[in-house]
């Protein structure tokens, strides 16, 4: 077969070790997916596919064994799932238009579980409506608090949900749980003055530890979201690392401006002539200098109040 392959795998799918034999890569925004679009992939898998499907690191579904002449009846009952769950697509039934944005991943977040600050999927499917489809190789992931399921840090961008813990001292009965437990669990960030509670903002983190174990409800979490962004985290060969915080207390609407902006970025100084075309994110800030993105991250953008922007940002990781 004549097989073009950047076309192949703009298509979202894999060129594999076995000649003529291809992996279907489904896109699942956010992880969450209903039933019913299992029983499809298994059609493929089953009718198309080798009978196997690999669930991914991100949190999609690869149909492997795929004859890459039975492409475009793959994309055809591809279409309902990626219809289900409203990716973006140029031409309905054609499968997907881009494979180089990676599946935006997320933890449960706070429709389960207890920890969780915010909805972690509407805002996953929120950043994907906003920068899918696209060809640059971006990693994005959503945790719902700093206990980071997700390995948020390891991503181009992990997104931390954090709560502005509100108190109410009149429901307060000086009981001590919130203090103990934030000293147990968290930061230190709570002490007692005179049967009241004290909250240090500087050691804050915006776990909510204080608002679940609190057995009055004196502390809630804020109506408002927040969110801890940290960047430029990534694994590979040459320097893997952990993102480094950029903004805290960062709220939705910034964040998805500063990712849209890193596209424009990237296109600008990206290395086309690095290996496959592609040259990881952080490899560009550290070519072109921290200060430089930064001023491109930031274009336009309008932080919250209480918003707390790094000045500079290193980062150090493994080198070989």
């Amino acid at each position: 077969m004549d097989i073009n392959i950047k076309k192949l795998k703009k298509n979202a799918f894999r060129v594999s070790k076995n000649r003529g034999i291809t992996a279907s890569r489904v896109r699942v925004p956010g992880g969450l997916i209903k039933a019913e679009y299992l029983g499809l992939i298994q059609e493929i898998a089953t009718k198309y596919g080798d009978g196997t499907v690999h669930i991914t690191t991100r949190q999609g579904f690869e149909i492997i064994g795929i004859d890459m002449k039975d492409i475009e009846k793959v994309n055809e009952l591809l279409q309902p799932i990626i219809a289900g769950l409203e990716v973006n697509q140029e031409i309905p039934g054609k499968g997907y238009t881009s494979a180089g944005t990676r599946n935006v991943s997320a933890c449960i977040g706070n429709n389960v579980c207890q920890f969780a600050n915010y909805n972690t999927t509407n805002f996953a499917k929120k950043i994907e409506k906003a920068i899918f489809p696209n060809d640059l190789h971006f990693k994005v992931a959503l945790t719902g608090c700093p206990n980071d399921c997700i390995k948020a840090r390891m991503h181009d961008f992990g997104i931390i949900g954090m709560t502005h813990p509100q108190y109410d001292v009149d429901k307060c009965v000086s009981c001590g749980a919130c203090i103990k437990m934030c000293k147990r669990k968290s930061t230190e960030a709570l002490h007692a003055e005179n049967y009241a509670v004290i909250r240090d903002h500087s050691k804050c983190i915006g776990c909510g530890e204080c608002v679940i174990n609190c057995p009055t409800g004196a502390w809630t979490r804020s109506k408002e979201k927040y969110y801890r962004l940290a960047i430029m985290g990534r694994t590979g060969k040459k320097n893997p690392r952990l993102g480094e915080d950029f903004i805290i207390w960062a709220d939705e609407e910034s964040i998805i401006k500063i990712i849209l902006n890193t596209y424009k970025y990237v296109e600008q100084y990206i290395d086309r002539g690095a290996p496959g075309g592609k040259e990881h994110i952080g490899y560009i800030v550290d070519r072109t200098g921290f200060m430089e993105f930064k001023k491109w991250a930031l274009e336009g953008v309008k932080l919250s109040d209480i918003a707390i922007l790094k000045e500079n940002v290193y980062w150090s990781g493994i080198k070989y």
